[in-house]
């Protein structure tokens, strides 16, 4: 019988209208499929209060970046793509009268949809580099799987514990596609 999610408004209309009509708690909740318990509690905020909707939606804290702030902070982010969120939140609390703390900056880029990406960096492949990969190529175009089993391939990787590598992220959004212009220098 119970339900586990808010009444609509016009659920609590069908609620509210029913007394009048000479209903009962019970064969209210048992027409509409309610609880007694919420039968009662929605007819009693109306006959004491005059609420006939839920206002559920007005609970809990409230966001202390809006609109506007989301706006700020987006032309933050495009002014100084690789800006910490540290920088970021200080930045932000420069012109602001509530000041918000980096979690809460965190949170409010990652629902704008950015994410700290390290950048990708493109490498420009010059004529001379060009002509020497050609050349490699059609040295070892007639190589045997054997012939290349002897070459060493080696796996740079680095792995650091407890401090930082100084490496560089930037903030982009998850849609974002490369430009051509940006290329060769960290998108």
């Amino acid at each position: 019988m119970g339900k586990k999610s808010d009444l609509s408004n016009f659920e609590h209309g069908m609620v509210v209208g029913a007394r009048p009509a000479g209903l009962s708690i019970s064969q209210s909740a048992q027409l509409q499929g309610f609880s007694r318990t919420t039968i009662s509690r929605v007819y009693k905020e109306w006959y004491e209060k005059g609420k006939t909707s839920s206002m559920r939606q007005s609970c809990g804290r409230k966001c202390l970046v809006d609109a506007r702030g989301q706006r700020r902070m987006s032309r933050l982010i495009q002014a100084d793509r690789r800006a910490t969120l540290t920088e970021i939140t200080t930045r932000y609390n420069r012109g602001m009268q509530q000041s918000i703390c980096e979690a809460t900056t965190c949170t409010t880029l990652r629902r704008m949809g950015y994410n700290s990406r390290r950048p990708h960096r493109v490498p420009l492949i010059s004529t001379t580099n060009r002509k020497k990969r050609l050349q490699f190529a059609r040295a070892h175009q007639n190589w045997t799987v054997e012939d290349w089993k002897n070459v060493a391939w080696s796996d740079e990787s680095r792995f650091l514990l407890r401090h930082s590598d100084g490496r560089v992220r930037i903030w982009r959004k998850m849609d974002m596609v490369r430009n051509n212009a940006q290329v060769g220098r960290g998108i």
